[in-house]
């Protein structure tokens, strides 16, 4: 694909997430219209009216919350894909999402009320571990013993979290639930901390895009003047920072950040220069329909619905790819 279709293709898909975003917006149980919605961020509505209250606390940082994790997941896909030179890698590969639902789980079963911190804490211990491992105290650590570390490390603490489970009593159900991923108790805070990880996820992928398609050919990155050793442990660990930050807001939501980039290289290449771009566009616009599709249906897990489409869509470009 030539710079002009890659250039259209991409307007298309931002001007496709811009639209999706004003209809999630205006509908549901209370319909409002565009107009309103203009108004109300305009500040012409007051903030005592129910539009203003539904609009600005519960359905645009609801919206943008989840545009933002979409974003993130996708594109740190993208970068591990990349990275470990594995088309199954995805932004959980190093334990991240285990680590932070192991401290989700502890802080519901404790009736804490900071679930989303200690999230974020075991998602960074777990990647801590994983390093560690990885590493086994040599300067770098290769992509296949990465991976390994992630697995057994994904391994114990998914053990720990069933423990916990059975451990929990009646809090179970909200465990359940909050693995499998809602955007409905978003806060503009969220919406802050989730773009900003979008943002570092973004930057590392555009700034690194050439060391990225050098890594990923196979080549041997030193002979064309890359770095491979601090440009993986720098991309690996800002992008497993911000799937932490992602999973602590919205629990675990899986496929997003498998099949978009598979997607979105499979339309315009290989090239991470424009991967990373749409990627990041095309996992906001999957996970903003799907938390709509998921509270249009009565409040179900997000993570529900993504792999509904996600499952059949991997499986179809498994078999084309047969």
């Amino acid at each position: 694909m030539n710079r002009s279709s890659f250039r259209i293709l991409f307007s298309v898909l931002v001007f496709f997430l811009f639209a999706s975003l004003v209809w999630v917006v205006s509908t549901g149980e209370v319909p409002i219209t565009i107009r309103e919605i203009v108004r109300v961020i305009l500040g012409r509505i007051p903030g005592t009216d129910p539009r203003s209250v539904i609009i600005l606390s519960i359905r645009l940082p609801r919206a943008l919350t989840a545009c933002a994790v979409g974003a993130v997941l996708a594109g740190s896909g993208v970068v591990f894909q990349g990275v470990l030179l594995n088309p199954l890698a995805e932004p959980y590969t190093l334990g991240v999402a285990t680590g932070a639902a192991l401290g989700a789980s502890i802080a519901i079963t404790l009736g804490m009320p900071f679930v989303s911190p200690l999230a974020f804490v075991g998602g960074v211990a777990a990647l801590g571990l994983v390093w560690i491992l990885g590493h086994g105290g040599r300067e770098s650590a290769s992509p296949a013993r990465l991976i390994l570390a992630g697995v057994i490390v994904g391994s114990i603490l998914g053990a720990c979290i069933t423990l916990v489970k059975a451990l929990s009593g009646d809090q179970v159900g909200a465990i359940v639930l909050w693995l499998m991923g809602s955007f409905s108790l978003s806060s503009w805070g969220d919406v802050g901390w989730s773009f900003l990880s979008a943002l570092l996820v973004f930057v590392l992928g555009l700034f690194w895009a050439r060391d990225l398609d050098v890594i990923s050919s196979g080549a041997n990155p030193r002979s064309l003047g890359v770095d491979d050793r601090k440009t993986v442990c720098l991309l690996l660990f800002g992008c497993s920072l911000a799937t932490a930050v992602a999973v602590s807001i919205s629990g675990i939501i899986g496929f997003v950040g498998l099949v978009v980039p598979h997607l979105c290289r499979l339309l315009i290449g290989p090239s991470h220069a424009r991967l990373v771009p749409l990627s990041v566009t095309g996992g906001a616009v999957l996970l903003l329909l799907a938390d709509s599709a998921a509270r249009t249906l009565g409040e179900l897990p997000v993570g529900v619905i993504t792999s509904l489409i996600g499952g059949p869509i991997f499986c179809f470009l498994l078999w084309r790819q047969r």
